[in-house]
């Protein structure tokens, strides 16, 4: 909550509680108060570009994969987000594109464990897990901020955290049970989510996980197929967490999450709307993470909050040619290098143990939040066509201090990381020492201004072991943000509550071996951030992108490829009590030509409605309704490489019992 809310919120306590010590002779009824509330608070308490999708959110949203529940991030855009195959993130620029699954420039997390980061030539991200098993995903745009989680993150980062059983139980013990139903008229949508969460005492809780969800070939705005497949997507979790010792200070916390896929006689290339001269695939895909995590708040000392946490993500994609299915199979000159490509079996496992101590104190005047730990990275990968195999091994120290004095919060922060890669194309060694400096400055009436520094190195990947030269040399980047927030209660009316943040950011990024003939990059840009709610339960949400890119290789001056199309968008709604929200989303994407292509503007509707009855036998019932791109416009995203779908009608039933 921000500062005026929970002032707000303490002096509405203080007042109940003299009341009700005051009513000795007559019983006081007090009205229920309606909180200003959003559809997405806005982030002003902070230097960082960041921006967080609550639990909320992501239910009403009703979407189907990672990618459609960061959609409406500003400086995020997706390659192809309705469905797993062939889509990907894109932050300011890095991330996703339209060949390799992930420039390596954006981090993806699920409880620390890092995923959805290979190369996969035509396969794409491969984000294989589903939206029903989080409670909060968190964005980071640009370099600041990221240093404490991992090195390389010129785009940015992603982390999603996912539910716990005391989410359900409110902490009491006993046992709840939430089903929830999805059905989508575009492509024949379905999904079944069933949660168990079981807390037998105040210190165990468990939670289980199961989900279904399957698609059939969707339709854009002109009736045909956007892509020729669709997919089946079991998924399962389990998460545990255990308090012990003296004032519960110690605490284990095991998640565990699994998804799978069959799909039978597909294109290859993923990013394809139908098949294409690599023929078509059979292809099987296991996708798992594990996380370990162990904390320790001292009693009494705030010198000592430890955590030691273990991750590993697995991912296999296995592909087997479909005879007869590719123009070349009769090609004595190509087939014999495609072939192994297509029925090549992708396999890589991620494990990461981190170290990390909080520690609150104070010197003077000044006030410090300070992070510091260790952190071991080991990625194996195996051998395969286009991707070699090997190890890539990684040691890690950060420190991130927020120092406060006054109004002025200043955040340096550090990381050094050191590099080992093993294997038959040979060994490397590489080393960087990156980091950056943010300021923020809160003045008395709700303004704030700040601004940040950072540099860092993207150091060499295992997909690049065939380069002996790409092998010794990271990519290099530093980035340069200025901005304004605002926040404030009581703006126009009393009770209202108005939040507004801008940023504006430059990347340069060099020595780059990401994108063939490109050595240099130049990025620019601008994020709009805001919102405005009343008691009376009115709300709207703005959000805007404007950024502008240059390939700027031998002092060339071109337009950059995966520079973002500037997008505006704002919701409009109106909330009655905790009860029936609806609300009405407009995104607007400006025209944008890239190599004598040109990406039209585009205009879509998107409404939404949610009914949560708080009373009588439907209580603990909730029923989501959207329409998405409510006009069936007939129009394809930029960057991505086919058409969006059209009009699409979503229901979600939802039980808690």
């Amino acid at each position: 909550m921000r500062t005026s809310l929970t002032l707000r919120l303490a002096v509405m306590a203080s007042a109940a509680t003299l009341l009700t010590t005051a009513a000795t002779a007559q019983e006081i009824t007090l009205d229920p108060v309606l909180l200003a509330k959003s559809k997405r608070e806005v982030q002003t308490d902070t230097a960082t570009s960041e921006t967080i999708v609550t639990e909320e959110e992501v239910e009403d949203r009703q979407a189907g994969t990672i990618a459609e529940l960061v959609d409406s991030v500003p400086g995020v855009t997706l390659v192809n987000g309705s469905s797993p195959q062939g889509s990907g993130i894109n932050i300011r620029g890095f991330g996703a594109n339209g060949t390799y699954g992930n420039d390596q420039k954006v981090l993806i997390q699920v409880d620390g464990a890092n995923v959805g980061s290979e190369e996969l030539y035509r396969i794409g991200t491969q984000l294989y897990t589903d939206p029903a098993l989080y409670k909060e995903v968190k964005v980071i745009r640009g370099m600041a901020g990221t240093f404490e989680y991992g090195s390389g993150a010129i785009g940015g980062m992603v982390q999603l955290e996912t539910k716990d059983a005391s989410d359900f139980t409110g902490g009491e013990t006993g046992f709840k049970l939430r089903q929830t139903l999805q059905f989508g008229s575009n492509g024949g949508q379905f999904a079944s989510s069933s949660i168990l969460a079981w807390q037998p005492t105040e210190d165990l809780e468990l939670l289980g996980n199961y989900t279904y969800r399957s698609q059939e070939a969707q339709k854009d705005g002109n009736g045909d197929n956007v892509s020729d497949d669709g997919y089946e997507l079991p998924s399962w979790a389990v998460k545990a967490r255990y308090r012990f010792g003296q004032d519960r200070a110690h605490a284990l916390t095991l998640s565990m999450a699994e998804t799978t896929s069959e799909e039978k006689d597909v294109p290859y290339n993923s990013f394809a709307a139908s098949t294409d001269s690599f023929g078509n695939v059979d292809r099987s895909v296991f996708s798992e993470t594990r996380t370990l995590r162990y904390t320790y708040d001292a009693p009494g000392n705030d010198l000592i909050h430890v955590s030691v946490e273990h991750s590993r993500a697995e991912q296999q994609i296995d592909s087997s040619y479909v005879s007869g299915s590719s123009i070349y199979e009769a090609s004595p000159f190509i087939w014999p290098s495609l072939q192994p490509l297509v029925n090549a079996d992708q396999h890589y496992v991620t494990a990461k143990t981190t170290v990390k101590n909080q520690s609150l104190f104070s010197t003077g005047v000044l006030r410090h939040d300070l992070r510091f730990g260790y952190e071991h990275i080991q990625k194996d990968r195996l051998d395969a066509s286009s991707a070699p195999g090997g190890k890539d091994l990684r040691d890690a120290f950060f420190a991130v201090d927020d120092i406060q004095w006054g109004g002025l919060t200043l955040t340096p922060a550090i990381r050094y990381e050191k590099q080992a890669i093993r294997s038959d194309y040979g060994d490397y060694a590489n080393e960087a020492l990156m980091g950056g400096l943010s300021a923020r400055y809160a003045f008395q009436n709700g303004m704030s201004v700040f601004g940040s520094a950072a540099y860092s190195e993207n150091l060499p990947i295992l997909d690049d072991l065939t380069n002996a030269d790409y092998m010794e040399r990271s990519e290099k980047a530093h980035t340069f943000e200025l901005g304004a927030a605002y926040d404030r209660t009581g703006l126009f009316a009393e009770g209202d509550s108005a939040a507004v943040k801008l940023t504006h950011y430059r990347t340069e990024l060099w020595d780059v071996t990401s994108y063939s003939g490109v050595t240099n990059i130049a990025l620019q840009g601008y994020e709009l951030e805001g919102s405005y709610s009343t008691e009376t339960g009115f709300y709207t949400d703005v959000n805007s992108t404007w950024s502008f890119g240059r390939d700027t290789t031998n002092g060339a001056d071109n337009d950059w490829q995966y520079t973002l199309a500037n997008q505006l968008s704002v919701t409009l709604g109106k909330r009655w009590n905790e009860e029936l929200d609806l609300s009405w989303e407009v995104v607007a994407n400006a025209e944008r030509e890239y190599a004598d292509t040109v990406t039209e503007a585009s205009v879509v509707h998107n409404l939404r409605a949610t009914y949560r009855p708080q009373a009588g036998v439907l209580d603990g019932f909730e029923v989501r309704l959207g329409l998405e791109n409510a006009g069936d416009l007939d129009y394809t995203p930029y960057l991505a490489t086919r058409s969006a779908p059209g009009r699409n009608l979503k229901l979600t039933l939802t039980k808690t019992f």
